[in-house]
């Protein structure tokens, strides 16, 4: 079992490899294993070059996603007061950064359960309330969930990103009306 936001990402992609993963305007659908391969390339990018110990990524498009990912799967905190990832890490010239291969792959020595990602929370914390919710939810690998792509930067957007990751389900980004009452609490202690 999962026990860190970098091993979630890893471990759904090795089961899910061609599932649906993330659906949006920009990118079409990406599968399980397309996904882990954009994060990883943002994760290069930022690792290639003195990576700072926390990151931020407010574009309104579906790389902030990645971004935040790319973070977690790298032990980088994702904090609005972080770095502000430059473009040539999204999708730019320092994206899939070899520079940064060597150092990725070794961030599995260093990322656990304890390693800080958001406001107070460690991995195992967000893995635990990420485990609460889906039961709450009874989302599993056959939920395919609509979220609206304008509010991408929003903590309950976030959670229901997150929370879908988790489940191993489908988000599709886009025009969508939906209820965020459920993913407003995730972030708060």
């Amino acid at each position: 079992m999962a026990t860190t936001l970098r091993d979630l990402l890893i471990q759904r992609a090795a089961r899910l490899q061609g599932r649906p993963a993330l659906t949006t305007p920009d990118w079409g659908t990406l599968s399980y294993a397309q996904l882990r391969n954009r994060v990883e390339g943002v994760a290069m990018g930022l690792l290639a070059t003195n990576p700072p110990s926390a990151v931020f990524c407010a574009t309104g498009t579906p790389w902030d996603w990645a971004a935040e990912l790319a973070a977690a799967a790298s032990g980088l905190a994702w904090e609005p007061t972080g770095l502000i990832i430059p473009p040539e890490v999204l999708g730019g010239s320092r994206f899939n950064d070899e520079t940064g291969r060597g150092l990725y792959h070794a961030r599995e020595q260093l990322v656990g359960p304890a390693t800080p990602f958001t406001s107070g929370l460690d991995h195992a914390g967000l893995m635990t309330r990420l485990r609460r919710l889906n039961v709450q939810l009874g989302w599993d690998h056959d939920t395919r969930v609509e979220l609206p792509l304008e509010q991408l930067g929003d903590a309950p957007l976030r959670a229901a990103l997150w929370s879908a990751l988790y489940a191993g389900g489908h988000a599709v980004l886009g025009p969508a009306r939906w209820d965020p009452q459920a993913f407003e609490e995730i972030w708060r202690g």
